[in-house]
Parts: structure tokens; C-alpha cells; sequence
């Protein structure tokens, strides 16, 4: 049972400076190794996140540590001499939590923040296994929600496996990060913490059943949820579609005016504002005969004999002026390509007698636009977003229902987009499009229906359609997962981002979430960016970055009890992402591949 009394032997020193909630301590002379024993145990001292406590009677003050040195090298960079006794090790312990003992109940009372200051000279010990246990359970504590979002996925490092459940309520509400890099474990983290979601039981005889949308780059995690997911698949690059999992619905009328410009003009032409221009007026007009407020365009070159612009909308029999121009052409409404490229080719490619243009004028304007329109048509990659709506398509409700929707099966609960295979230029309009549809559908429900329906959206391998920097084709992805992170909140809509190079994900983005669970992370160029986002002062806790163990992460944030080193449970194989590593020397003692095998290869590739 944990007393927290100020036990002699695993003082290890006192404190000589106290700035705001950083305190510098001394370690005593009798402290030979980095390690006290107590009752049989050996209790490591100054390790990276290892908390330490100070003591005001039954007041306690808790820490985690950030440095350790020598007080040598702190006069060597001041460039001060260094006298003989400047031979003291100093640690220096980032408070962030104090709380009461409470012995006649036997428990703490604890609080996140720091009130009371300790002073210098006051001694500074290490906590048992037990006081460990009592804080990090005192931390959690019992959930007074009606509905306990407290939701288990790993243990707490150095109290003897102690459950460390996260707060799904803030965590995934003010948004989320897991990183690390390659190896690290991050997967796996993701899919722990996804795991414990479905086993919850928030209130009794009741277990969750989440809405999560989660945009699988790799094709990981179909077999990690096979019992309670339905997988998605944008393009099968060797079944051509007919792989396991859905081909999933998600077409090209979804996007706004912008997505889908960027999508036709692309990356590499010069986006030259009458180009803009002649995507909005045939977009519009083509929305604009779906709803029955224009006349189609004509399918061959033919006079204009109406007095009006060649590309001027016909209002239909019976529309006004006004209900033409009351008309919003970005909201996702169904429309033709086919109107769309007779739009361009044949009332805005021509003179205002209806004659043709130029040759010269067709391929400096309008040409590539209808080149690049045809050649994304013809793309197999990306031919669940560029099938022609025609009357009977899927409606909007069917295509929200694909993510959001109840399935035949009701354990089906989370939704797994795999866009393995395809480019970069069509992987940012289709995350933009999926997340500016969620956004839509929560801004339009009711505050009783986002109550019951909050919906949580994965971003795995955030940092390829959501980069660090303004590449054309990252644009529309960019736009829609700001606005998520900056305003899904208030909507019921929460982000999870999962990255191995968070240095090379949006600022803005990453910038906006409450929750970290960082793993291992190598690059020190992440481990700084990492460090200028963490909150509550934790930025010294990067330190330990580099030299965490498999599936060990830092946990901090508004989904924590309190900032700690924590490991991710181990999960059985089957409840795993697929993403092992090549096995070289495995691979290379086996028999090659034959001639059979590779021409079998380079029928898909060609196909």
C-alpha cells in the first residue's frame, strides 16, 4: 500500500533553482550509481519522463524529469571557469501535477496544474512502484460521466503494468495525434487504441459503436478490423477492382468548384485565370441542367441565333433570372461530363455568331482542359470518381451512407478507405472530397443529431495528402482537413492524425491537436517540430524521443491523465496492421521467381 512518506532512501537530492514550473536539482554526493534500492527493488534515477515528487507535509508536488548533467557543462557554455568543486550532476524535473494524501482513506487527492511552489533546499525523492500506481490510477480516476470515456490501450512504463486508459471524450474531440517513425510501433498504436474503442462498454450492457472513417494509404488495416469493418477499395492495381472489400462510391460531383479545377487543370499548367473561369461557367452551367433551370448545350457546333453569349445560361421554360442567380454551384449536386465537356467545346469554344474559334485559341485555352478531362476518364486508377453521373446514380444519402450509414451486419462499425495505388494528384482530391462531404453532413445536422452521431476521421500517412507545403495537388486536401481541425469541434467531427514525419505535415493542422502519442522518433528535425507543439511545457520530453523501445510512446495532452511514458498493449496477429517488414534474407535464400511468375507481373503492370 502506497503511504507516500518521505522515505531517506530514494532521496536523491534538493532542489538549487526554481523558474516558474522548471526546477533545477542537485543530486546528493552519496548518489555513486543512477539507481536506489528499496525493499528489493532498484529504482532508476534521472530517466527521461520518470517522475520524481518534493513534499509540503501532506502536500506533495509531482515531476517528470528532462536533463540530467553535469554543472561543468553548464560553465563551459556560459564560457565561465570551472573550479574544482563544479563536480555536482544536476537534473532538471518539469512540474506539472500536485495533490494530497489523504491517509485515512488511503488514497490521493490529485490535480493536474501547479499552485503551490516548492523552495529551494527542499529534498527531492523517488516514487515507489506503489505511490506510482496510486498516481497514475488517482490521475485517471473514476469516470462521473454517465458515459465512461475512459478507454484502456497500454500500460504505464515503471508501475509494474498499471492499465493507462485515454479520455476518447477530449482526445478524439480536440483531435489527436500518433507519431513515430518507421518501425516505431505507431501502427500498431492506432490500431490498440481503435481496439479498445470496440471492446468498451461505456455505460453497462451497452458497448460502443463508433463512426470511424479511417484513409488507408498502404492497405494495412483491412486484416487488423476483418470482423468489424467495411473495407473500402479506391483502385485494386492487381484485381483491377475485384480484390475483397467494396470499390467504393465516391464521384467527382462531391467536390467543390476548386477540387474539382485543381483536379482538371493539374499541376503542371499554367493556371492562367480564363481557365479558371471556363471550369466554373460549363461546372455551373452542367449543375444547372441536372436541376432543370437550363438548356443542355449542344452536342455539335451550332448557331447562336437567342441574341445571348455563347456561354450565357438558357434558362429552361418557366425559370426566372432570379432562380438562376439564387443558384449555389459549389454544394455537391449531381451533374453531367458530358454536359460539362459540351459546355466548354461547344457554347464557350466558339465565336458569338457560333462559329468555331481559332485553331490557335481552341489549344491555347480550352484544349488541354478537354485533354485532361479525357485522359482522367479513361484512368482505371480513378474510375470510382470519374464515372458520368447519369439519372439513377447513387444519391448523396447512399454515398454518405458508405461512411456513415448502418450495414447489414451491425458489428461492421468502422470504415476503411484503401487508396493504395493510387497518385498523389488523385489521393488529395478524394481525401478532400471524403473530408469536406463529413464536414457538410455534421454542419447540417441538428445539435440532437451530432449528439448521436460524433464521427472520428483517421488520417493515416497524414504527411502525403496533407504536407507542409503548396504543391497544387495537396491544395484541396489541405483546405478541407484545416477546416475540420479548425472547426469540427463545435460539429461533433474529430481528426486522428498518424504520421512517421509529423515535420513534414500541415503546422496548422498538427498545430490544432489536444493529444499526443508520440513514439519513437529518429529525425532530428521531427524531434524538434514535435517539440514546438506539445502543450503544458512538455517540450523537454522529446529528449527521450530517440531512445524509446518498441511501442513505447509519451502520452500528453487533454486525453491524458497526465503526461507519461507509457507502452502500447501487445494485440494478436490477426488484430495487427499487415505492414511487416521484407525479410532479405528469407527472400534471398528462396527459390526466384519464374519466367512464368514475372510475365503474370508484367500483365498487371501493363493492364
Amino acid at each position: 500500500m502506497s503511504s507516500f512518506d518521505p522515505l531517506k532512501d530514494l532521496r536523491v537530492g534538493h532542489i538549487v533553482e526554481v523558474s516558474g514550473t522548471t526546477v533545477r536539482i542537485e543530486l546528493d554526493g552519496d548518489v555513486t550509481e543512477l539507481a536506489r534500492t528499496f525493499e528489493g527493488r532498484v529504482y532508476p534515477i534521472g530517466q527521461m519522463g520518470s517522475v520524481v515528487k518534493i513534499h509540503f507535509g501532506r502536500n506533495l508536488v509531482f515531476g517528470f524529469v528532462t536533463l540530467l548533467r553535469m554543472r561543468s557543462e553548464e560553465l563551459i557554455e556560459q564560457g565561465k571557469v570551472i573550479p574544482p568543486e563544479a563536480d555536482q550532476r544536476i537534473m532538471e524535473v518539469e512540474l506539472f501535477a500536485e495533490g494530497v494524501w489523504q491517509a485515512q482513506a488511503s488514497r490521493l487527492n490529485f490535480k493536474r496544474g501547479i499552485s503551490t511552489y516548492p523552495l529551494p533546499r527542499q529534498g527531492v525523492y523517488l516514487l515507489t512502484l506503489d505511490e506510482a500506481t496510486s498516481l497514475y490510477e488517482a490521475a485517471e480516476g473514476s469516470s462521473a460521466e454517465e458515459f465512461d470515456p475512459l478507454v484502456p490501450f497500454g500500460t504505464y512504463v515503471g508501475a509494474d503494468g498499471t492499465v493507462c486508459r485515454a479520455n476518447i471524450d477530449r482526445m478524439f474531440s480536440m483531435h489527436c495525434a500518433v507519431l513515430g517513425s518507421t518501425g516505431s510501433g505507431k501502427s500498431g498504436a492506432v490500431a490498440a487504441l481503435l481496439h479498445g474503442v470496440l471492446e468498451h462498454n461505456a455505460v453497462e450492457g451497452r458497448s460502443c459503436r463508433p463512426r470511424v472513417i479511417m484513409i488507408d494509404p498502404h492497405g494495412e488495416y483491412g486484416s487488423a478490423f476483418r470482423d468489424r469493418a467495411v473495407l473500402y477499395r479506391a483502385y485494386d492495381p492487381i484485381n483491377a477492382g475485384e480484390a475483397d472489400g467494396i470499390l467504393v462510391d465516391l464521384p467527382y460531383w462531391l467536390m467543390s468548384s476548386d477540387e474539382f479545377r485543381m483536379l482538371v487543370i493539374g499541376k503542371t499548367e499554367q493556371e492562367a485565370t480564363s481557365q479558371n473561369n471556363i471550369i466554373f461557367k460549363a461546372l455551373t452551367h452542367a449543375r444547372m441542367v441536372v436541376e432543370g433551370l437550363v438548356d443542355p448545350s449542344p452536342s455539335t457546333f451550332a448557331a447562336v441565333t437567342d441574341g445571348l453569349e455563347p456561354d450565357a445560361p438558357r434558362p429552361a421554360q418557366g425559370v426566372s433570372q432570379a432562380q438562376l442567380d439564387a443558384f449555389d454551384s459549389d454544394k455537391p449536386r449531381p451533374f453531367s461530363l458530358d454536359e460539362f465537356f459540351n459546355h466548354v467545346k461547344f457554347r464557350q469554344a466558339v465565336k458569338a455568331n457560333g462559329d468555331p474559334i481559332s485553331a490557335t485559341d481552341f489549344n491555347a485555352k480550352y484544349k488541354s482542359i478537354l485533354d485532361k478531362l479525357g485522359v482522367l476518364r479513361r484512368d482505371p486508377r480513378i474510375h470510382f470518381m470519374m464515372k458520368s453521373w447519369v439519372g439513377g446514380s447513387a444519391s448523396l444519402a447512399e454515398i454518405l451512407g458508405q461512411f456513415v450509414g448502418d450495414v447489414e451486419n451491425s458489428e461492421h462499425d468502422l470504415r476503411i478507405l484503401d487508396i493504395s495505388g493510387l497518385p498523389n494528384e488523385v489521393a488529395g482530391p478524394l481525401t478532400a472530397a471524403l473530408a469536406r462531404l463529413l464536414f457538410r453532413y455534421k454542419v447540417y445536422q441538428t445539435p440532437l443529431e451530432r449528439e448521436r452521431d460524433p464521427v472520428l476521421l483517421v488520417c493515416e500517412e497524414a504527411h502525403r495528402y496533407v504536407p507542409d507545403r503548396g504543391e497544387a495537388e495537396y491544395a484541396a486536401a489541405q483546405s478541407a482537413i484545416r477546416r475540420i481541425a479548425r472547426e469540427g469541434r463545435k460539429y461533433g467531427l474529430g481528426l486522428m492524425l498518424v504520421s512517421q514525419r509529423p515535420a513534414d505535415v500541415d503546422s496548422t493542422v498538427i498545430a490544432q491537436c489536444g493529444t499526443w502519442l508520440v513514439l519513437r522518433l529518429t529525425n532530428h528535425t521531427d524531434q524538434q517540430h514535435v517539440s514546438r507543439f506539445l502543450p503544458d511545457g512538455l517540450s523537454g520530453m522529446t529528449k527521450s524521443l530517440p531512445n524509446l523501445g518498441q511501442q513505447e510512446a509519451i502520452f500528453v495532452g487533454e486525453g491524458a491523465a497526465l503526461p507519461a511514458r507509457v507502452r502500447v498493449r501487445d494485440l494478436s496477429e490477426d488484430r495487427l496492421p499487415h505492414s511487416k517488414n521484407a525479410l532479405f534474407a528469407k527472400g534471398w535464400s528462396l527459390q526466384r521467381l519464374t519466367r512464368e511468375e514475372l510475365d503474370a507481373v508484367a500483365l498487371r503492370m501493363a493492364g
